[in-house]
This record gives C-alpha cells, sequence and structure tokens, in this order.
C-alpha cells in the first residue's frame, strides 16, 4: 500500500520559497504584458474536450487528461495549452472588431511529461494578439517576450527565428503538389532533426518522385542555420518560389526590427527547425538563455487557431513556463532569504497598532509566536520591533 502523502509520478508540490519566486515573477510579466496594453484572461482549466482540441489544437491529444462529465455524461479535457482557449474567447466572448492584446498565467497539464526531469504540471504564461495581420504584430510578441525575460534578471538571450511557409514554398518550387499527408509529416520531421538520410530516402517517394532535384533542395535546407547571411544563402539555394521570397522577406524585416529596439540580443535563423508546423502559419520564434539548450520561450504567427470557432482571425503571441524559468534564475543567481522585522507577540494595543503600520507600508512582519523563538524560517529578520523608551521602534540586529 502506498503512502498517503505521496504525488503522482511527474507532479510537485511548490514549496515557500520556490513559490514565493513563481509569484514575484508571475506579476513581473503580467505587470509587464500590461505597459504593452495587454488584458488578463483566466480561462477555466476544464471545458468540453471538442473545445481543447479544435483546430491547431488537435495535436494537443494525446497530451491531454480526459474524463466523463458527470452532469452532461459528454467527455471534458483539462487543458494542456491556454492558447486555443485565449482563441475562443476573443472569437466568441469578446468578439472584438479591432485589436485585441490578451494574457494569461495558468496551469496546465500533460499526460506525459516533456522530458525525464520535467513536470506534467506547467504554470504558463503567455500572451495574443488578434486583429493584424502585419509584421508589426509579430515584432511586439517578440519584444514583450525579450522585455519579460530582462525584467526576470536574465541576460545573454538569443532569439531563434524560422518560418513554416518555407515547407510549402520549397515543395511549390519544385513542382509538387497533393503530398501524401503521412509523407507529408515525414518530411518534416526529418527537416526538423536534419535527417539528411531520411531526407534522401523519403525524396524517391511519392510525389516526390517527381522533383528530380528534391533530394538536393531538401538536404541543402537543413544546412541552412546561423546568422542573418544564412538569409541571402537561402535566396540562393532555394527555388524562386512566391512563399519562399515572403518567408525570407520577412524574416529580414523582423531581424533587423528586433535588433534595433534589442542591441543586445544576438538573432540567429533555422530554417529548416519547423517545430510546432502544424500550429504555426507563419514566421516562429524561440529564446534561449546564455547556458540553457532548451527554449525559454516559444512563439509566432497562429492565424488558423480561431478558425475552428467560426472566426478567422490573424493572431501572433507567445507562452512560456514560468516554473522552468524560475529554477533557471536559482541557478543562476544566489537567491538571498527575504529579509523581515521580527515583533514579539503581544496583547498591547500599541504594539498590534505598531504592527499594522509596518505591514500597511510594505514591510513583512513575523511575530514570534511563545515557545517559537528559535525556529528557522525563510524570512531573513534583519531587524526587530522592540520597545525602546515607552515606544515600539524598529532597530537593526
Amino acid at each position: 500500500m502506498s503512502s498517503a502523502w505521496l504525488l503522482p509520478e511527474h507532479i510537485a508540490d511548490v514549496l515557500p520559497a520556490q513559490a514565493r519566486r513563481v509569484e514575484e515573477l508571475r506579476r513581473v510579466w503580467l505587470d509587464a504584458a500590461r505597459c504593452y496594453g495587454y488584458e488578463l484572461v483566466m480561462p477555466p482549466m476544464l471545458e468540453h474536450l471538442e473545445s481543447l482540441l479544435s483546430g491547431t489544437g488537435h495535436a494537443l491529444g494525446l497530451k491531454t487528461f480526459k474524463l466523463v462529465d458527470q452532469l452532461s455524461g459528454r467527455t471534458l479535457g483539462l487543458r494542456a495549452d491556454t492558447t486555443p482557449q485565449v482563441a475562443r474567447i476573443d472569437a466568441h466572448l469578446l468578439n472584438r472588431e479591432s485589436v485585441t492584446r490578451l494574457c494569461y498565467c495558468g496551469p496546465v497539464l500533460h499526460t506525459r511529461p516533456e522530458g525525464p526531469h520535467a513536470t506534467r504540471e506547467q504554470l504558463q504564461l503567455g500572451a495574443e494578439i488578434y486583429g493584424h495581420a502585419g509584421l508589426e504584430a509579430d515584432l511586439e510578441a517578440a519584444e514583450l517576450a525579450l522585455e519579460g525575460l530582462k525584467v526576470s534578471g536574465l541576460q545573454g538571450l538569443v532569439v531563434d527565428f524560422a518560418d513554416v511557409r518555407l515547407v510549402q514554398g520549397v515543395l511549390a518550387g519544385l513542382g509538387v503538389s497533393n503530398l501524401e499527408p503521412a509523407l507529408h509529416d515525414a518530411l518534416v520531421e526529418a527537416l526538423t532533426n536534419k535527417d539528411v538520410a531520411t531526407l534522401r530516402d523519403l525524396s524517391g517517394q511519392g510525389a516526390l518522385r517527381q522533383a528530380p532535384d528534391a533530394a538536393k533542395v531538401l538536404v541543402s535546407l537543413t544546412t541552412l542555420f546561423g546568422g542573418v547571411e544564412v538569409l541571402a544563402r537561402a535566396r540562393a539555394v532555394l527555388p524562386a518560389h512566391e512563399l519562399v521570397h515572403q518567408a525570407l522577406t520577412d524574416l529580414t524585416w523582423l531581424a533587423e526590427h528586433l535588433q534595433t529596439s534589442h542591441p543586445d540580443v544576438s538573432i540567429g535563423f533555422d530554417l529548416s527547425d519547423f517545430s510546432g508546423y502544424a500550429y504555426y502559419s507563419g514566421i516562429r520564434f524561440a529564446v534561449y538563455g546564455a547556458g540553457h539548450a532548451n527554449a525559454l520561450v516559444r512563439g509566432g504567427r497562429y492565424d488558423e487557431v480561431g478558425a475552428v470557432f467560426g472566426r478567422r482571425r490573424p493572431a501572433a503571441g507567445f507562452s512560456l513556463d514560468l516554473r522552468i524559468l524560475v529554477d533557471l534564475l536559482a541557478s543562476h543567481q544566489e537567491q538571498a532569504a527575504h529579509t523581515a522585522v521580527r515583533a514579539p507577540w503581544g496583547s498591547d494595543p500599541a504594539l498590534r497598532q505598531a504592527i499594522r503600520e509596518l505591514r500597511g507600508q510594505g514591510h513583512t512582519v513575523v511575530c514570534v509566536l511563545p515557545g517559537h523563538e528559535h525556529d528557522v524560517q525563510e524570512f531573513d529578520c534583519d531587524r526587530e520591533l522592540a520597545l525602546v523608551d515607552g515606544r515600539w521602534s524598529v532597530r537593526a540586529l
């Protein structure tokens, strides 16, 4: 019989020190989003399954916990991603014609962890901008993501750009149309993994056999990663198709403007990285921190996200897991104990009034209960409230 206090695998409590850092970081990010004009929304954890998995949400099917609603008998899901919910809010509850900026922060649950040490309960924070098809929205999403990471205390940031339209443009430029879905999915996966052997094998299958240069072009796509010079190389080796031209032009514009506003950020490109291909509809970006191999923030353009709700609106945004960011910051920064004022417990009205005034001014005041004078706590009491000359005053310890 297992102990009652044990939690499921890859599920963990958040203890006081980490919980405080998570909450402080949440406030920092939401305040930054507010400064950009984003409104906070709080979608429910539970929805009808078809709503959570509609449209671009279908890829989340295996990640989503499912249960039966005892009231309606319908299948419900615990959200694995908040973006489809925010798209539903934009499409049906707000239903604005103008640009809408929304942000959110809340837990999401996954049936399986994304890595050996990952949690299945992430604290997802994100921001979405609806109603503007221009690159200005993509730029704003990337700038807000960088702003949030910087005010969190991270330096040495790297932004990696790609564009999912390049797959469509390269295939169209090769004269390939109506590629079989299974072959198309295998091709995207091989490009993302830079699996040259599989790409050469796939080039001889299905509709790709119609294009004698398919293997050469697709393999060359896997080499297009690095700095801004990659875009010039891409124009030279990729087919001259309108989608390819537009994607490269947009990437150039976005990189130039982002570099101007954030000259301390390194910008790179990986034109064969089609992570989230079924989700994104154009430019996608990932932001990395110095010394951290995995992306801290992922975002981009996903214009199809609201189509299933009857309202296809241009959309761009990003999301991140705040708990991962907190762990990264803790490993890079020495976490000092939160300073506080120590006060004796007592019923003296003057003492109680002094404590209330200090707390009203924003100070943390820890009352030492009788018999617990030597307890060790998270708070570093560097001051104390003491009776001096008949008055309760704060003095250094």
